[in-house]
């Protein structure tokens, strides 16, 4: 054989064959070893031809055995005896009739507290609706009230503002701001200045409390074919110089710029009674009338 071309070949083969060999022989000679069929166990019972039995003696024939049914009557009886006395219970339709008497006024109960709270929350709606109702009428009440006092409060100021610290009319006047009619008790209520001692006014259409303008110039004339009625309103120091001048445009009867403008230079070069009790800045007005008719 062509595997087996050595010696060394041929030694291995033959030393593996006679291993096997020997392991053969010894598995066939002394191998795990079995008994066919193999021993029973179990438990021994006695010999005997019913399920019950007493003494000592063993029968070798079958025993003919006597029923007892007098023993089986009574067994049951006292079973029906135990099934008597187990269904026997106490009555109890005294608790069944209480539990529906409770259940029933439980369910009465439940309804008045549901009825309660359904009246007591249509009322809390009720209640809900005339509260809105009645803020409703309250803002309208005020919104109207607010309205007619705005309309009184420009009529007012419209016809002048004659009113007084202590009286009961509305309006007012001034150059503050202020909420108030601003002069003197003693003075006129138709000057335009709020600073002296009162009295009438230097005259005509030049009013700076009891102050006279001793001053007059009179305003060009040169802006066309237009006319009206400006007032100038002028603050005067002290020495009765005027330091500024302004329309007045509430009460100008016009808006024409080269009208306010010739007024408010006549304005401003005209001079007044030096006043040392008045104020720093003494506010009056001058009216000046452009008619083409003049």
């Amino acid at each position: 054989m062509k595997g087996l071309n050595t010696i060394h070949k041929r030694k291995s083969a033959t030393i593996t064959t006679i291993i096997v060999l020997l392991l053969l022989l010894c598995i066939f000679f002394f191998g795990l070893k079995y008994m066919d069929p193999p021993i029973e166990s179990g438990i021994a019972v006695n010999f005997g031809t019913s399920n019950v039995g007493s003494g000592n003696i063993q029968p070798l024939e079958p025993v003919k055995t006597q029923p007892n049914p007098e023993v089986t009557e009574e067994v049951s009886q006292e079973e029906v005896v135990e099934e008597v006395v187990e269904e026997s219970t106490p009555d109890n339709s005294p608790t069944e009739d209480v539990v529906t008497q409770e259940s029933e006024e439980s369910i009465k109960i439940r309804k008045e507290k549901e009825a309660e709270r359904k009246e007591q929350a249509e009322a809390d709606r009720v209640a809900k609706v005339k509260a809105e109702a009645k803020r409703v009428a309250k803002a309208e009440a005020a919104r109207k009230k607010k309205i007619e006092d705005d309309k009184r409060r420009k009529l007012d100021e419209l016809m002048g503002g004659l009113n007084t610290s202590d009286g009961t009319t509305t309006g007012g006047e001034g150059d503050d701001n202020t909420a108030g009619d601003k002069g003197n008790e003693n003075g006129d209520p138709n000057a335009d200045g709020y600073y002296g001692n009162g009295g009438t006014g230097g005259g005509g259409d030049y009013q700076l409390g009891s102050r006279k303008a001793t001053y007059r110039p009179k305003p060009k004339y040169d802006c066309g074919n237009v006319e009206g009625l400006v007032v100038i309103e002028v603050m005067v120091d002290r020495t009765g110089k005027v330091i500024n001048a302004t329309q007045n445009l509430k009460k100008s009867k016009t808006s024409n710029q080269c009208l306010v403008n010739r007024a408010i230079e006549a304005a401003k070069k005209t001079t007044w009674d030096a006043d040392s009790k008045a104020g720093a800045k003494q506010v009056g007005t001058i009216r000046y009338n452009f008619s083409l008719s003049n």
